[in-house]
């Protein structure tokens, strides 16, 4: 028994490809499917690392008799919503219209158009049959009504999101980000780190965000905030004590017991968060995190080509987490001796700190006096945990592993490159840099065409899907990155070329703000406009990151005008709510705090340019090299030596 997802390279849609269900893949055949046939659709979002998109699956999907249901009702059509964003963004806006909540898997019924009329997430067997038999009924006896609430849903999903131009005049001061940042300190959970609530997620930039406020404002509580989150983060469950690395959440309040599933964007941001944090702290427990974290990394979601896998599922043996904990006795027969001390450090009990006398290695569980206890000094502590964890790590690999979603994505991959960059220069490990090279290149060559257009996706040697605007905001920071670290130019120029398709094919000069899909391939029923940050900093505030940065790098004021409008269009919002406007408080401080324009020109200019990075500096770009071809260079090269000219607001120093 097989369906259409056979054909599809997606590791989530490939794992339905044996159900009952008679799925298709989201593409134009498949709409015109639904509109010639006059049936509803049933689209079905998830990603091969969710959890309870396993269990529906199970319950649902693979049962025969709602198979049957679905499949004469309904044109099924099963979306991974990492490779179509576009299209989980508008069905999960219908979620949040009618539910005023979402989440995933996602479970959207439409009109044979695509116009849902209903949205929800996961659904127990029995409700969903119950769910779709109803819908049928009125689809077949009362059409009228689910075409009205279909086009009443439609106008609530366009006009969701959509910011509109604000033509008023607009400062930024200080006194915003003051504003901004005693609002995200309201939010702060000062004994566990991160922010209140039931449940923890990293959001590396609002931690990101507090680190820049620190560094202009000096604020000691500030800081206090980014090395609770950060210490209680990594000593806790959710962060992979034995194999590096960080899972997507914790479930609890206490950083303890973690959705198990690893993802490659979460880890990409963390890695640059620890390396800035390590800038200004020099703790040496966050360059262990960083160092271990990219182990993880390079070890597990590396592609022989030189781009990065997207996660690692939280199921193995149809178990959430078994791969990652332990038994008491499973690590007194694996380490011997050595165990009581292990067990000590990282809360092993023979009760289980989790459930079923099973546990999650946890530091912030373990005993606090093991120094004095065992008359160990932390050195030598550390050593010995490092060999004891290698040998679980290396008994570990012999369990069942975790599925591993193995597409390339290039807005994930991008984040990835920036996170080797700035762990090379707080560090200046030359193996990080190496791989950052490696893998922008891997880009530029797989993903890229000859008129700047990029692919989203890339599996078994093919490139797909268009790129969406993440995909392009994160290529042109990470190349604007790798540039300021390697002073190669072509990466600079390419990344203005790209910002230029960007600004031909996304741009909506109705608000002044950049639409999420390319105008050349958008089938959807709205048009989006991502702008709130989340777990992944939006499209928009990344885009007016890189428009300000491009505008300083080739003095383009034209650059620096829209990077300011898009800014006017969120500022309220910003300064209200920052919890979503992180990055965008990071693009604020780019306006408020001109960056200095770092020329470093001559032979030796790696060896200033590597001291530089060692010191977290926020306001500067860097530029320079031997052979810059850039109008910031013009006249600065003096043979015989090497030079650092420093300039701000268009007036240089000595």
């Amino acid at each position: 028994m097989s369906n259409f997802l056979k054909y599809e390279t997606s590791p989530y849609l490939l794992q339905h490809a044996d159900n009952p269900v008679n799925w298709y893949a989201w593409n134009d055949k498949t709409l015109a499917k639904a509109l010639a046939e006059n049936k509803m659709m049933l689209i079905s979002v998830g990603y091969a690392a969710c959890h309870w998109c396993h269990v529906m699956a199970h319950e649902s999907f693979e049962d025969e008799a709602v198979a049957a249901i679905m499949n004469e009702h309904f044109i099924c059509v099963k979306v991974d919503r990492e490779e179509r964003p576009d299209v989980d963004q508008v069905y999960m806006d219908a979620a949040y219209l009618i539910n005023g909540n979402g989440g995933w898997p996602l479970n959207a019924l439409a009109m044979p158009d695509g116009k849902p009329f209903f949205a929800g997430t996961y659904y127990p067997s029995e409700n969903w049959v119950r769910l779709l038999e109803y819908f049928a009924d009125i689809y077949k006896n009362e059409r009228s009504k689910l075409d009205e609430q279909a086009e009443n849903l439609s106008k609530g999903i366009r006009e969701m999101e959509k910011i509109p131009l604000n033509e008023e005049p607009v400062l930024f001061d200080e006194n915003d980000l003051h504003e901004l940042c005693n609002n995200l300190l309201k939010r702060v959970d000062w004994e566990d780190g991160g922010t209140m609530g039931n449940m923890k997620f990293p959001m590396p930039s609002v931690w990101e965000f507090l680190l820049q406020y620190h560094y202009f404002s000096g604020n000691k509580e500030v800081l206090k905030a980014v090395e609770v989150t950060l210490d209680n983060m990594s000593l806790g469950g959710i962060y992979d004590q034995v194999g590096g690395g960080f899972s997507r959440y914790a479930t609890d309040t206490q950083w303890h017991v973690p959705h198990f599933e690893k993802m490659l964007y979460d880890n990409a941001q963390l890695v640059s968060l620890y390396s800035h944090a390590f800038q200004v702290t020099h703790n040496p427990l966050y360059k262990r995190i960083v160092y271990e974290t990219l182990e993880f990394v390079s070890r597990e979601l590396a592609h022989s080509e030189g781009g990065f896998y997207s996660s690692l599922d939280a199921d193995s043996e149809g178990a959430e987490g078994k791969f990652y904990v332990w038994s008491l006795k499973e690590i007194q027969d694996i380490l011997g001796e050595e165990a009581e001390l292990y067990n000590s450090y990282f809360g092993i009990t023979s009760k289980g700190n989790w459930e079923e006398q099973k546990n999650i290695p946890d530091i912030n569980y373990g005993d606090k006096d093991l120094l004095e206890k065992y008359r160990l000094a932390d050195d030598e502590l550390q050593i010995r945990l490092k060999k004891m964890n290698d040998v679980l790590l290396s008994e570990r690999e012999k369990r069942v592993r975790p599925g591993t979603d193995d597409k390339i994505l290039t807005s994930w991959n991008c984040l990835m490159v920036t996170g080797f960059i700035d762990a090379y220069k707080a560090f200046g490990e030359q193996a990080f840099f190496d791989k950052a090279k490696r893998t922008l290149d891997f880009l530029l060559d797989k993903f890229c065409n000859e008129d700047n257009s990029v692919f989203r996706n890339y599996k078994n040697g093919n490139a797909g899907i268009p790129a969406f605007l993440d995909d392009y905001a994160f290529l042109i920071s990470a190349l604007l990155d790798f540039y300021q670290v390697s002073f190669e130019e072509k990466y600079l120029y390419k990344a203005k070329e790209i910002m230029d398709y960007v600004r031909e094919h996304f741009f909506d000069k109705s608000s002044g703000m950049f639409f999420y899909t390319d105008d050349r391939f958008s089938n959807l029923i709205a048009r989006k406009t991502e702008t709130t940050d989340n777990v992944i900093p939006s499209s928009n505030s990344e885009m007016a990151k890189n428009l300000f940065i491009l505008g300083m790098y080739f003095e383009n004021n034209k650059y620096s005008m829209e990077a300011q409008q898009t800014l006017k269009n969120i500022k309220a919002d910003a300064v209200k709510s920052p919890g979503y406007y992180s990055n965008w408080a990071q693009a604020m401080i780019l306006q408020i705090y001109t960056p200095f324009e770092i020329a470093i020109v001559g032979e030796k200019w790696k060896e200033r340019l590597i001291e530089f990075e060692k010191e977290f500096i926020p306001q500067a770009i860097f530029l320079g090299g031997e052979n810059g071809t850039l109008p910031l260079l013009e006249d600065k090269l003096i043979p015989g030596k090497t030079m650092i000219y420093v300039c701000r607001n268009k007036t240089c120093a000595l």
